[in-house]
């Protein structure tokens, strides 16, 4: 028998698929589901610190910061209405009574202020996990680099004191240094990293002058990116790596754990495949390591990682001239 289970943040998970923070995690039935078919463990979806700090004080302009944007107004409001904080508490009540897979729990924020405490709420409702989804595009020209840096550790520092579970971080790659900022993340205490956010993508309607949204779902090849950093990093950090973004399937899944992964977050696939795709990508898994005679996941993870392969330098390089040296110039 194959072992395909892993240790990530702290938790066994009995597989390396993660469903990730997205709509279909808000129900009970699709929790369930990602376990019946063979996920380690599942985020939930995502409950956004405006929201928690729009339930705090009940109207939205006492909760506005810099970080507030006018047009998130209309939709928070709606979504305080239909999915509240108690809702969002129950549901993980109810899940751990049914599950047997780690539950994650996901808060959305940009700032260290007011709502953290609810992260408390979050452990007493029975979650085995935090994941911090943070995200600022660093577009404001009065920041600099190392202010922009200081609200994620702001974050973690004020979360950590509220609660024991493990935390993990879903961050950019919008940093000057990367490489440092991912080191000086795992020194916080922090158990895991989550290798990439997804981010809006906006483009422009030519005939009604509009921003529109580019596409909505992940596409295979937009895995490159967080393979490499994770290649890169996954020797150098203290904590664990979970890759995230563009895995569709079971080679994506192992090249990211040859990187040095210790799981992976799907979503796209999900709601292109279903849930019943999970031990497809399984299987996959199960019959390369047959082919290699890997028996367990720790045998090969991280084998491709930079401080294990023989030509490290490959995975920095950034410029196609080798890969077009061969090309004629002759018609």
């Amino acid at each position: 028998m194959l072992d395909l289970s892993t240790r990530y943040m702290k938790l066994n998970l009995r597989s390396p698929i993660i469903v990730a923070s997205c709509g279909l995690t808000g129900k009970l039935e699709n929790l369930m589901l990602a376990e019946k078919y063979g996920a380690g463990a599942v985020v939930m979806k995502s409950i956004f610190e405006e929201h928690i700090k729009y339930e705090i004080h009940k109207t939205l302009p006492s909760a506005q910061g810099e970080n507030y944007y006018p047009e998130a107004e209309k939709y928070i409001s709606k979504y305080a209405e239909t999915y509240s904080l108690d809702s969002y508490l129950k549901l993980i009540t109810e899940a751990k009574k049914h599950l047997t897979i780690p539950l994650i729990a996901s808060i959305n924020c940009v700032t260290s202020h007011e709502w953290t405490e609810f992260a408390r709420r979050i452990q007493d409702a029975g979650a085995d996990a935090i994941e911090l989804n943070i995200f600022l595009l660093p577009s404001n020209h009065h920041y600099s680099s190392e202010q922009n840096e200081q609200f994620y550790f702001d974050i973690v520092r004020e979360v950590r004191k509220h609660i024991s579970i493990p935390i993990a971080v879903k961050t950019s790659y919008y940093f000057s240094g990367l490489a440092k900022m991912a080191l000086k993340l795992s020194w916080t205490g922090i158990e895991g990293i989550v290798m990439f956010n997804r981010f809006f993508a906006p483009d422009i309607d030519i005939d009604n002058f509009t921003i529109t949204p580019a596409y909505v779902f992940s596409r295979p090849e937009d895995m490159v990116t967080s393979l490499r950093w994770v290649a890169v990093l996954s020797d150098r950090l203290h904590c664990d790596i979970a890759a995230s973004t563009g895995i569709h399937e079971g080679a994506a899944v192992i090249k990211q754990l040859l990187a040095g992964a210790k799981a992976v977050q799907v979503a796209s696939v999900i709601y292109k495949k279903g849930f019943e795709y999970i031990p497809v990508m399984l299987n996959d898994i199960e019959i390369w390591m047959n082919k290699h005679k890997f028996a367990n996941l720790n045998e090969f993870i991280g084998k491709m990682s930079y401080g294990n392969i023989d030509n490290p330098a490959s995975l920095l390089r950034i410029q196609f001239m080798k890969n077009f040296s061969d090309i004629s110039n002759d018609e």
